[in-house]
């Protein structure tokens, strides 16, 4: 486990600071729904989330991070949550002076990083870990849309057990996409997580497969307020996440559908 967490650092980290982004884009953002679900709870939460977003590209790759800061209504003993992800992408072709493209592939990359949460309910308590390392895959369309097939190393300590746990190392097959709508100022983006079952929870339980799909039709209202291109978007989303954190189905809250407000500022 050690000389992972030393791989995907490495992998993580060295590529960001060899050089100046060529692209960078970071913006705040905003969603709001009254369809949150967690599991063990049988209510329907009211959320208002609060994002930092950033991603760059450099001449070898890509960096991606976000955090989260969410915020439940009283169904959720008005928890708050922080959950940050960092994703950085290897270009193979780029690192390699080689093209790396067949078929409907432009190229292919070496994805490594992690999540982590912290959640402050007064029951399970999740300080989530996560350690991400797999094949990137992206594809020849307007816009990106990114395949990847990833390793997770995840771990975590509820406020119900004394040490850290570690789950089964188990896959991921990960679809990200951004894909313009023609010179409509429409965007269509989102992602969808396949993630395979991880074993036993740390209290003995059976875990399962869970599909988690967040995808948002945005609109730039930029030009209408005489600000630069993408400045300004609101959006409508929409979560589909069954078997919420690898729980079973027959767990209370385990299986949300969320419609989502969204908006975001790019500076």
């Amino acid at each position: 486990m050690k000389a992972m967490v030393a791989l995907t650092a490495g992998l993580a980290f060295g590529g960001g600071a060899a050089s100046a982004a060529d692209w960078s884009d970071t913006s705040v953002g905003v969603r709001y729904g009254t369809k949150f679900a967690e599991p063990y709870n049988p209510n329907d939460i009211e959320k208002t989330i609060v994002n930092l977003t950033h991603s760059s590209g450099y001449k070898y790759g890509t960096n991606f991070f976000n955090v989260d800061f969410l915020m439940s209504d009283s169904k959720d003993s008005n928890a708050q949550e922080i959950y940050l992800v960092y994703r950085h992408t290897l270009d193979l072709g780029k690192v390699t002076g080689r093209s790396m493209a067949f078929g409907p592939v432009r190229g292919v990359g070496v994805t490594a990083g992690f999540d982590a949460n912290t959640k402050n309910d007064p029951g399970y308590g999740s300080r989530k870990r996560m350690l991400v390392l797999g094949p990137t895959f992206m594809m020849d369309v307007p816009g990106f849309v990114n395949v990847g097939v990833y390793a997770l190393w995840e771990s975590n300590r509820p406020r119900a057990i004394s040490e850290r746990y570690s789950y089964d190392v188990h896959p991921m097959l990960n679809v990200a996409w951004g894909i313009p709508v023609g010179g409509t100022g429409l965007s269509f983006e989102g992602y969808l997580n396949w993630i395979a079952a991880k074993g036993r929870n740390e209290f003995g339980g059976g875990t399962s497969a869970e599909t988690n799909l967040d995808a948002t039709l945005w609109y730039d209202v930029s030009p209408h307020i005489s600000a630069g291109p993408k400045t300004f978007r609101v959006g409508l989303g929409y979560q589909y996440w069954r078997n919420k954190f690898g729980n079973l189905k027959s767990v209370p809250g385990s299986f949300a559908k969320t419609p989502m407000l969204r908006a975001d500022f790019h500076f």
